[in-house]
């Protein structure tokens, strides 16, 4: 055997020895940080609804979310409940995001399964089950977004009978396709422009609800 030869087959054998380099071992060690994720997610769903006398469903649990979102709760009363994460953030922010952004999620799911549709996102349900995971009940996280790429949504002004709100352009564009969203407090449907009165804008996720999820 050539030297040369000699020398590749050392270093791959090597390699192979070590479980494969360091590019298995960032492998492992991902799936291993995606798996407490799961454990912490499953065990703070369960305890939530323990304390509160539910047996919320089981979610599906993702690690695809992009962008500058942490995590995302999504369930419906027809469709299958769902956690989304997302990797580079908790990879970046592993202790933090366990702590923090896991009960943030499960906090919106237990809160839905006991309270339903109608509640603010971030309103009092949803702190009580934060403060219950003994977890301070912030709205954002404080990760370091500076090597994340995002997509800025634009903003359109909408109004109830009594307030001003702003919907994304995703809202927007289902008003356009026929959708229509109501106001939490009033209940009064959102009509394009601003109010009259000069109602302060609020932010979509807070007072408004789609119309079909009222129903």
């Amino acid at each position: 055997m050539h030297p040369a030869d000699a020398m590749r087959a050392d270093r791959n054998h090597s390699a192979q020895g070590s479980g494969g380099g360091p590019v298995a071992a960032r492998s492992r060690d991902e799936a291993a940080l995606h798996g407490r994720v799961v454990a912490h997610t499953r065990a703070l769903l369960a305890q939530g609804g323990h304390w509160l006398g539910i047996s919320p469903p089981e979610a599906q649990i993702r690690f695809d979310l992009r962008g500058r979102a942490a995590g995302q709760a999504r369930f419906s009363p027809r469709g299958p409940w769902v956690v989304r994460y997302n990797p580079v953030l908790l990879g970046a922010n592993a202790e933090d995001f366990l702590a923090a952004t896991v009960p943030h999620e499960v906090a919106h799911l237990v809160a839905y399964a006991r309270h339903g549709a109608r509640i603010r996102p971030h309103g009092p349900q949803w702190r009580a089950i934060m403060q219950f995971f003994g977890v301070a009940p912030e709205r954002c996280h404080r990760y370091d977004l500076s090597g994340v790429r995002g997509r800025a949504l634009q903003e359109f002004d909408y109004h109830c009978n009594c307030r001003g709100h702003r919907l994304s352009s995703i809202r927007h564009n289902r008003v356009l396709a026929g959708g229509s969203y109501i106001c939490r407090r009033c209940a009064t449907a959102l009509r394009p422009g601003l109010h009259p009165g000069g109602g302060g804008h609020l932010r979509p996720d807070e007072e408004v609800l789609s119309a079909n999820e009222r129903k």
